[in-house]
Order: C-alpha cells, then structure tokens, then sequence
C-alpha cells in the first residue's frame, strides 16, 4: 500500500483493519484473517482470504499491489585469507563498529563463540531494533554483536501449517535450530576464534569478514523455507531498525517472477531508497538463465571456490591413488573389499536401480563388510540416504560417483568419498582387473594452495537476466564452496548426526555473506556512499583471473566463462574500499530505467508504492548508470551513455582501456577523463559498431578507465542482431 502518513504503528493497523472488514464483514474476522502487518517502512498487510475478497480488494483505491505470497529457499576461515583480508586492522578499522548488519535467514545460535562481543562498543545509538525472546532464547542473548533478533513464522504457518505439528526440532524464537542463519551471519561478521576446525579439517583462525560490525538478526526462514510474508516483514523490520545492509542467503526459485509481483524486489527498492545496501545469493540452480533476485537495486552473488581443497582420497589395493572430495573425519585402519551397487542388487531389483544405492535396493548379504560403489540418478540424488541405506545393509563405507565432487562438501554416516566420473573410470577399470579388489578411504586432509582458483562452482545460477537482459546478473562472485562457519549443534541433519560447533557448506548462500561482510567494509569507509556506489566499488574492482593468472573457468570440467557466470568478477575486498571512480544511481534513475523496459503505471505503483507516470523522453535501457554494459538487443550503431563520479585526491586522468567483444568495434569518447577534485562527475559515450552478427549468443568484453594506479572495470555483454 506503498508510504503512509499515519503517527504509529497501531494507526496503520487500525485502518488495515477497516479495510479488509469492508471486504470480509467483520472486524474481528479481518483480525483473525491477517497474518502481518507492514507498518513501519511501507503500508501493506498479508492476510488469508478466498478468491472473490482478494479481487474485491484489489478494487480498493488504497491497494497498489496484490500478489499471492510463495516460498523461497535458501541457496544452501580460510576463504577471507584467500580473499586478501589477511591484516585484520587495515581492513576490519574501529569505524566498522557503527555498521549493522541485517541478516534475514534462519536465525542464530548465540553461544557461538563466533558472537562474542569482548571488545565492543556500545550499540550504536542509532539502532532501534530490539531483541525479542521466546523459546531458548533470553535478552541476555543478545549483547554488543548481536545487537537485536526477532523472528516472524505467520506466513511459514499460513503456508505449512502449525510448526509445532511438524515434529521436528525448531524454537519459536530467533534461535537457529537449521545451521543456516548462524553460517551465514558469522560469515559475515564473525569475532575472531583461533583453532577452529570441523575435526580437524580446515583447521585455523575462524572470523567474519568484518569483525567489528554488528549484527541484527531477522529469523523468517524454517526448515529451508522461507515465505514472501515473512520475508517481507523482516524486511520492513530491517530498515525501521536502521540497519546498513542487508544479507539475504535465500530466494525463489527460477524463473524470476517480475519486480512488481516480487516480495523481494519491492522490500529491496524500499531499503535502497532508504540507504540500505541490498545483498542476496543468485541460487544453486546450475544452468544457464536462472538467477535469481537480478533487480538491478540488488547486490546478486554467485559462488566460486577457494583455493583450499578438502580431500578424502581412496587408496586402492594395487598402490594407486585416486583423489576424492568429502568431510570425511574417521580413518579406515585397513582395506575393505569394494563392489558396485549395480554387482549387489537385492531380488526383483534391476542392477541399474540397485547402482544408485537407494534403500531396499542392494542385497545385505553381497555388501556387509564392503565399501559400495554408488552413482547418481539426477544432480539433486539425496546423497545422504544412499549411504544410511548401505550401513543397513551392512556396509562399511561408499563411493559415490558424483560430477560436483569438487563442489559439495559431504558428510556420510560412514566413511565416504566422492570422485569424479574421470576418477570412476580408473577405479572400475581396477575392479574388472582384480578378483577381489580392495580399497581403504582415507580421513579428510586439506590441502593449501590448490590451483586453480577461484572456479566457479557447477551449481551457481547463471545469467542471462531473464526480466532485464540489459542488466548482466549476477554482479559479482564470491567464495562459496567448503567454506568454515559458525553451526548449530542442533542441526545435526548436514553433519551425519554429529553435533557440532562449526561447519563446511556450500552454496551461494555462503558467497553471499562474503560480499556483506566486504559491503560493511565499504560502508565503514564512506559512510555517506549510496547503495549504488558501494555495489560499484565492489563490481568494478573485481578480477576475472584465478591463482594461475589464467581467466576464471567453471567446474566441474573447466569449461569456458562469462559475465553471464561471474558477472563483473571475483570480489577484491581491498581494493573495493579504494575504486577510484564509481558509478552511481538513485531511486529517480531507476524509475526512468522500469519506463524505458516498458513497466506501466500500475507495475511502478506497485514497486514504488506511489502513483508515477513515465516522461514523455526517455533514455533507453542500456544507458541505465549500471557499472555493467549491456545491450541485449543491438541493431546497427549504438552508443551508450555512462557517467562515473571521481573518488581521490587531487587531478589526475583517467584513460580508457577496450577488451574488444568479438565483431563489435567500440569506440570510447571521450579516450581520458580528466578530473580536478574529489565528487567531480563525469560522463562519456562507448559507441557500438557491430560487423558481425552474435548468432543468437552474446558476446563479451570489457571497458576499463585507470589512472595507472586503479582499475576501474565494467564487463561488456552484447546480443547482436543486425548490423
């Protein structure tokens, strides 16, 4: 129902109450019948309601926008040092004390030693957030880190139904009973905690990657799932309480649903528009045209490796050895025989079912005592069951045959591995050489430096942009694979049962906290920098090579990337507190964006929660101050139009640097950009040439201005579709 002027909270409810009782036909029906109210940063109310009332109150003058509330998931140490934040002080300075951080997700596990506030300051009085309580969690558990919790479960429940009837563990209160929420919050701003492993595996100092700001919990997601609802009303929460950025490890899943239909995109417009920096992962959806949260106000991460491998490799009877991946923390003292699954099918069972392990499909009496080789049925095989189904049967260990092996940090109820279909081929060619092959699978070891990295993970969500295409997502990548955090000892589902005080996952959802954390960096540097300006600094910085000087590959077979893959590259925390130029934008730029992409009236009402109507003169979508460039539809000669904002000290010039996409000449006017003070703005052209046709692809490049000292680069993606 977009801004309001009403005095308090209570008044905005009072009149949503009338509202839906005009609909409805009572006021307590109306009572019962809402599950939130939006009181604090916009107006609006999510409420259960039959068919012919919600039409009837879409009719209603006051209502900008309806749409049925749906699930999101969530994008489920040593990865800062790789990252460059090895000295603490120079990046981590006292001023990052005063910023907060919101993170939306599962909750916390206070007594995390990752949130001790020994050190602190005072809540920054600029916080008016609060602490909630309820079960298992106390005031007390909030201190100087985490400085405010509240949790929100009305929509999960409108969704689900009673959590409680669910049977399964949980705390009706900020408390994290998943993992997730206190994963990703230490992540980003964790204390320093030296001597930290998963037994014994990665072992070292754990610390978020700025440990000197804040944190605000906002638990709106359950057991993985968190609703538009309740994601909304956290986030109305979030920006009432002043935070600075947001952290937000979840989404829907693809394809993206519009801006003006999109819980996430319209919350996100409201917390750009009041400063706040928006940071949500891109998903784990693998294939090409399926990122997520893209509006272009969000900060959209995708995740890449570190250069940290964590190894379970297997060692087989005839003295070879062939490199595996887990989390793998007991030591087989001896050699065990090995068997395919598809060799241990129980009766009635085809020897391809049984090759995928599944429960009651391999025969007890072939597999006892015998490490088990299985395979995958789909990319998504509950890895999990397969060996809980051959410890029933007896079995001492698996081997599963996995293309994400390098990707998926995995821990079994027995000793497990996994390896790549290439490691298969040698293994099956020993088994068919041996009448009684063998093989012992060795306790995790990690190994450091592993080249190369960074590798883009096979599970990150690509681009290109399904709603503007113009806009290249995701933004950025960040490290998100095996990384070392923060748990729950109550969430015992991702750790074989063990209980356990730290963690390693993988996912987007663990790139995104890494650009929060680094987001908080910026924000500690240039306080008065906009939402746009500190997403340009970490964009433009960025770096598309790995450890071998060699161009960011994907995994799992080192194939070819793009922007479409990394978007603007692997983030460079240090230099992004130092960009030289940015480019920015405000909520006015993005309006005169959504009109020029065809967005009506009514879909910018819906998004901005006010009446706007487009000029009658508009910019076209590609000359959007996006510190990317993209023409998703080029015909002919175009020219885009940029302006950049100049951050330093003293004159100097800028000149630009062209990474040409293959059959597009580009021309840069002006070639240097001379500036005179700091603030001083800026604006040239790249003019467009195409000779050749993209054939229905894009095509990339790049543009860089540098000073000799910065590099200031924007990623070039073009459709070319006539000449």
């Amino acid at each position: 129902m977009g801004d309001h002027s009403y005095k308090n909270s209570k008044s905005v409810i009072a009149a949503n109450h009338k509202l839906l009782a005009s609909v409805i036909g009572s006021h307590d029906e109306a009572v019962n019948a809402a599950v939130h109210h939006y009181t604090k940063s916009f107006r609006g109310f999510s409420v259960m309601l039959k068919p012919d009332h919600a039409e009837q109150l879409s009719g209603s003058d006051s209502v900008l926008s309806m749409f049925e509330s749906k699930p999101n998931v969530i994008h489920t140490t040593h990865s800062w040092e790789f990252l460059g934040l090895n000295n603490i002080q120079q990046y981590d300075q006292p001023s990052t004390s005063d910023v907060i951080v919101g993170v939306i997700d599962s909750g916390v596990w206070p007594e995390s030693k990752s949130f001790n506030d020994v050190g602190l300051s005072p809540v920054p009085s600029k916080f008016k957030g609060k602490c909630s309580t309820g079960e298992n969690f106390t005031l007390s558990n909030c201190n100087r880190k985490i400085v405010g919790a509240r949790f929100y479960y009305k929509g999960f429940e409108a969704d689900v139904g009673p959590i409680e009837s669910l049977n399964m563990t949980h705390s009706l209160s900020p408390r994290d009973t998943d993992g997730h929420g206190t994963h990703t919050a230490s992540t980003i701003a964790g204390s320093i905690v030296p001597d930290v492993s998963l037994y014994g595996i990665g072992k070292g100092t754990a610390r978020g990657g700025a440990p000197g700001a804040r944190l605000a919990i906002y638990k709106a997601c359950w057991f993985n799932e968190c609703s538009d609802a309740d994601i909304l009303s956290a986030m109305d929460d979030a920006i009432h309480d002043k935070v600075d950025i947001i952290s937000m490890s979840l989404g829907p899943g693809p394809p993206q649903t519009p801006y003006f239909k999109n819980a996430i995109s319209i919350g996100s417009f409201h917390a750009f528009k009041k400063g706040v920096v928006v940071s949500a992962s891109a998903g784990n959806s693998f294939l090409p045209s399926t990122a997520t949260n893209v509006a272009p106000w969000i900060l959209t991460v995708a995740a890449s490796t570190i250069d940290r491998d964590i190894q379970s490799n297997i060692y087989l009877g005839n003295s070879k050895i062939i490199q595996g991946f887990s989390i793998n923390p007991t030591t087989m003292e001896r050699f065990y025989g090995l068997i395919a699954g598809s060799a241990a099918a129980a009766p009635n069972i085809t020897t391809a079912n049984a090759s995928f392990c599944r429960r009651n499909t391999l025969d007890s009496t072939l597999i006892k005592g015998k490490i088990v080789i299985c395979a995958l049925e789909q990319i998504r095989d509950d890895r999990w069951g397969k060996a809980v189904a051959i410890q029933d049967g007896g079995g001492v260990g698996i081997i599963l045959v996995d293309p994400l092996a390098k990707d998926v940090g995995i821990q079994f109820v027995i000793p497990g591995t996994l390896i790549s279909p290439e490691e298969a081929e040698e293994l099956v060619t020993y088994i068919e050489a041996e009448k009684n092959p063998v093989a012992r699978i060795s306790q995790t070891m990690t190994v450091i430096p592993s080249k190369p990295a960074p590798e883009m993970a096979s599970f990150s969500s690509m681009g290109p942009n399904v709603i503007n295409p113009d806009i290249i997502k995701p933004d950025i990548t960040a490290p998100g694979v095996n990384v070392l955090a923060a748990w729950s000892p109550l969430a015992t589902e991702f750790t074989a049962g063990r209980r356990t005080d730290y963690n390693v996952l993988s996912g987007t959802s663990m790139s995104c906290p890494h650009v929060s954390g680094i987001a908080a960096i910026v924000k500690a540097s240039h306080p008065s920098w906009s939402p746009a300006a500190i997403k340009s600094a970490i964009m433009t910085t960025a770096t598309i090579h790995d450890n071998n000087k060699n161009v960011i590959v994907r995994l799992p077979n080192g194939t070819q990337t793009s922007p479409f893959d990394y978007g603007s590259g692997h983030v460079n925390p240090a230099a992004a507190t130092d960009p030289g130029l940015i480019y920015d934008f405000d909520t006015s730029d993005i309006i005169d964006f959504l009109c020029s992409t065809g967005e009506t009236p009514a879909q910018l009402h819906n998004i901005t929660g006010k009446m706007i109507y487009c000029k009658n003169t508009l910019p076209p979508s590609y000359d959007f101050n996006y510190p990317s460039i993209g023409v998703s539809n080029l015909r002919g000669r175009v020219s885009v139009h940029r302006e950049v904002t100049y951050y330093g000290e003293g004159p100097v010039v800028y000149k630009a640097e062209v990474d040409y996409p293959t059959g597009v000449d580009v021309t840069v006017s002006p070639a240097e950009l001379r500036f005179e003070k700091m603030g001083e703005k800026k604006s040239f052209d790249l003019h467009l040439t195409p000779y050749n046709t993209s054939n229905g692809g894009f095509v990339f490049g790049a543009l860089t201005w540098t000073d000799g000292i910065h590099l200031v680069r924007s990623p070039i993606g073009l459709n070319v579709v006539s000449l």
